[in-house]
């Protein structure tokens, strides 16, 4: 039995929607970008942030944690290729990437900072 609160995972889950419903929308939408990068740092910093949430509730299997947030942000640009209002990107995919190695060493972080 998982000793994670219920209340991590749901929070997990909520966000992943979120990331789902926001990465599908029709850009007119979506607020203009700020700068020329704006979309990637979007990536980056929503897999981050699925990947703090997702190793908060689910601790035991982070690579397994990880890989699947990869699958899922492979998954979001493929289906953002199949809407018509959106385009698939292979960069946005290098983004999650990214932001997902970074969630991961925040999601380290404080690990180790609740041990001492």
């Amino acid at each position: 039995m998982s000793t994670t609160p219920p209340v991590k995972r749901l929070v997990f889950w909520f966000c992943l929607a979120a990331v789902t419903v926001l990465s599908l929308l029709p850009t007119e939408f979506l607020p203009p970008p700020v700068f020329s990068l704006w979309d990637k740092a979007q990536h980056a910093l929503g897999f981050a942030a699925l990947a703090v949430l997702g190793l908060q509730a689910y601790p035991r299997r982070p690579w397994l944690l990880a890989a699947g947030l990869l699958l899922f942000g492979g998954a979001i640009e493929l289906a953002q290729a199949a809407t018509g209002w959106r385009h698939g990107d292979g960069l946005d995919l290098l983004a999650d990437a990214v932001g997902i190695v970074l969630g991961a060493a925040l999601a380290q972080r404080q690990v180790r900072r609740s041990r001492t």
